[in-house]
């Protein structure tokens, strides 16, 4: 006599499903997910909270929607795509983990990048450390005056700051001129000796991005909108991201 089948149940209306497949082309392509493992077997926070790409990927085609916009998991996910670049059918992990952080309330997410995301947005820096763009140019210029006087063969050397017209903008993670300054200083040294047309912005300085991370889709396009806004009203051709 053969075993009964296992009853899973009536079918669950799934909310997260449903945001996915807005967003996602083919709907995220959950079904074509082959639970080979290969997306778990590179991914740095496979194990953390009992969780891993494809367990979190099955609970979403399965519409576990309470499970999935729940597990403190989605804030260890570095949302690096090594899930991707190694899923056969490239399914996009990291694009349900992203809306699966975007569900929970804006209160309860992680506390440190609330704050530094609420921090980039108190002015035009956009630095999640709360340097305003005076004391930027003020560590810029200290820096640099220090390092022309002490460093020979660079007595030269140039960190502009809203320079018209340089070809390349360029941004800045903004602990570096809060608490170790002098870690720009090899980024200048190359572009100097590669004879480089670059300049910071006073404004949208600052390269990282915690709003992205907190899955604010206002305040991320806020903090980028600065930036690239800034760029383009320096006439700069090139954007380079240093995060």
């Amino acid at each position: 006599m053969g075993e009964a089948a296992i009853d899973l149940g009536e079918e669950r209306p799934s909310v997260f499903m449903e945001k996915v497949k807005e967003i996602l082309p083919d709907g995220g392509n959950l079904d074509l997910c082959l639970t080979c493992g290969a997306c778990a077997s590179g991914c740095p926070a496979s194990g953390l909270h009992g969780m891993d790409p494809r367990k979190f990927l099955r609970m979403a085609a399965l519409g576990l929607d309470e499970e999935v916009t729940s597990t403190p998991w989605v804030w260890l996910c570095s949302m690096c795509q090594r899930c991707i670049y190694v899923c056969p059918m490239q399914i996009d992990i990291p694009a349900l983990v992203y809306q699966a952080r975007s569900m929970w309330p804006r209160e309860e997410r992680p506390k440190g990048i609330l704050g530094s995301c609420d921090m980039a947005l108190r002015n035009d820096s956009c630095s999640a450390m709360g340097a305003s763009p005076e004391d930027f140019q003020f560590v810029v210029e200290d820096v640099l005056e220090e390092v022309r006087e002490s460093q020979p063969g660079f007595e030269d050397l140039q960190a502009p700051i809203d320079k018209q017209g340089a070809h390349f903008f360029l941004n800045q993670n903004s602990r570096e001129p809060v608490t170790e300054p002098d870690e720009m200083i090899p980024l200048w040294k190359i572009l100097h000796h590669v004879g480089a047309d670059w300049t910071y912005g006073s404004k949208g300085w600052g390269g990282e991005n915690y709003c992205m991370f907190l899955a604010d889709d206002d305040s991320w396009k806020k903090t980028v909108a600065t930036s690239i806004g800034h760029a383009h009203e320096l006439g700069c051709k090139v954007y380079l991201n240093t995060e």
